[in-house]
């Protein structure tokens, strides 16, 4: 959400940045509404204000014996009329207000403008892709063979989308939940928190999942009740309606869930393998912070998502997002995008976004230092990491000839093995 007075006062040059992001804001209409207002307030003011005269006469009236009924009547009438008044700018307001929910955040001057993810910059990169003297596999041909991980099941019990892990990769999945959050905890100051996996409404609107992505979510029929699409919707709104001590700021708290999303704008990509799921595990990572430091915290949000990467020897590339290809609440993002040698690319793993005050406005989070007037906290969040990604990018970059899989030596505490192979279950 935007500051309601800034944004009244400044629509044309935030038309203009709102545009290099592909947003088409109706000007013309946010006007019409304000100038609607305005004069309702106007008009109401001015009757106030002859409301005051006319009952100072009404009561000279009065005292004086003098028949006073039909300026009675007069003022009777301004009473309904201010109240008419009142009533039609507080309709414009709110009707205001809720056109301007669905207005995304204004890009922060260091994104680069584009189109579209092709006119994202490459940032970094680390690490350098594994060259195999045999044809590197895909994860669901490797996951298949390994039985480790069985597609087609979870198919029968749910539909498409879903994935049933078998065995060691079952493990595998958890060891990497509790290694993400050991070296987040341990080593990169988060504070851990295990939020519902449930929703409601107000924070879903919290957070800017509601109203623009609807489709994209999972409600619960007959209840004010959603799936939680990832925990970033959960944790920040942890914080909702509040004051925090802003010399406690920032405030860095990870947390694993299993996120859950319909992916309704994505028919036909990823239709292979766990990459795009209905149901997936991640560990997020999300902080609040005083407009004075969130950038410096942004940074250090992306390189504890890298950090994760690096310590499981796992090459990827960062990528600051165009206009173009910036999330709806995001005002700047970083993607992390790993390689997969099975699928000979590039695949997002991490997002690593910096909201500024855009969901702190909407879920009323604020921050107060002695007697300084309370303002809207820095929101900012990513993913350390999408552990169903990471999963799939242990598995290809790690495959050996004879179809067997090395664990990275950092995770080979959690797993409790340093290869991944076929177990012998008849049931499999």
């Amino acid at each position: 959400m935007h500051d309601l007075s800034f944004f009244r006062t400044n629509l044309d040059s935030i038309a203009q940045r709102l545009a290099t992001r592909g947003f088409q804001l109706d000007v013309e209409q946010f006007r019409a509404l304000d100038s609607e207002r305005r004069n309702a307030l106007t008009e109401a003011e001015q009757l106030k204000a002859l409301k005051n005269v006319k009952t100072q006469e009404f009561a000279k009236l009065r005292k004086e014996g003098q028949d006073a009924s039909a300026l009675q009547l007069e003022t009777r009438a301004m009473s309904d009329r201010i109240t008419e008044l009142d009533e039609k700018a507080k309709a414009a307001d709110e009707s205001f207000r809720d056109l301007m929910a669905g207005v995304p955040n204004i890009p922060h001057e260091s994104v680069p403008v584009g189109k579209s993810a092709d006119d994202n910059v490459e940032v970094r990169r680390w690490g350098q892709p594994r060259q195999f003297d045999f044809e590197p596999k895909a994860h669901w041909d490797l996951g298949a063979e390994l039985k480790i991980l069985d597609l087609e099941r979870a198919t029968k019990i749910t539909g498409a989308r879903f994935a049933v892990y078998w065995g060691i990769g079952a493990r595998l999945e958890r060891a990497l939940i509790n290694f993400m959050l050991d070296v987040h905890t341990r080593e990169h100051g988060y504070t851990e928190v295990l939020p519902p996996f449930l929703i409601n409404s107000a924070s879903m609107f919290g957070t800017g999942q509601l109203p623009k992505f609807r489709e994209d979510s999972f409600k619960i029929e007959n209840n004010d009740l959603w799936l939680a699409p990832t925990a970033e919707v959960p944790v920040t709104n942890l914080f909702r309606d509040e004051t925090l001590n802003a010399d406690d700021l920032p405030i860095s708290l990870c947390a694993y869930t299993p996120c859950f999303r319909s992916e309704a704008g994505s028919y036909g990509r990823d239709v292979r393998g766990i990459i795009r799921q209905h149901q997936f595990q991640k560990v997020e990572l999300v902080k609040f912070a005083r407009a004075d430091q969130s950038w410096e915290e942004h940074e250090k949000l992306t390189a504890d998502a890298e950090d994760i990467l690096k310590r499981l020897g796992l090459p990827f590339r960062t990528m600051l997002l165009s206009t173009g290809d910036l999330g709806a609440s995001s005002a700047k993002t970083y993607d992390l995008e790993v390689w997969l040698p099975g699928q000979n690319g590039f695949k997002e793993i991490s997002s690593c976004s910096n909201f500024e005050a855009y969901q702190a406005r909407r879920a009323s989070i604020r921050a107060k230092s002695g007697k300084n007037k309370p303002d809207f906290v820095h929101t900012l969040n990513g993913s350390g990491l999408a552990v169903g990604r990471t999963w799939v990018a242990i598995v290809e970059n790690y495959q050996q000839a004879d179809g067997s899989v090395v664990v990275p030596e950092a995770l080979r505490p959690y797993v409790g093995a340093e290869r991944l192979q076929a177990e012998s279950q008849s049931f499999h």
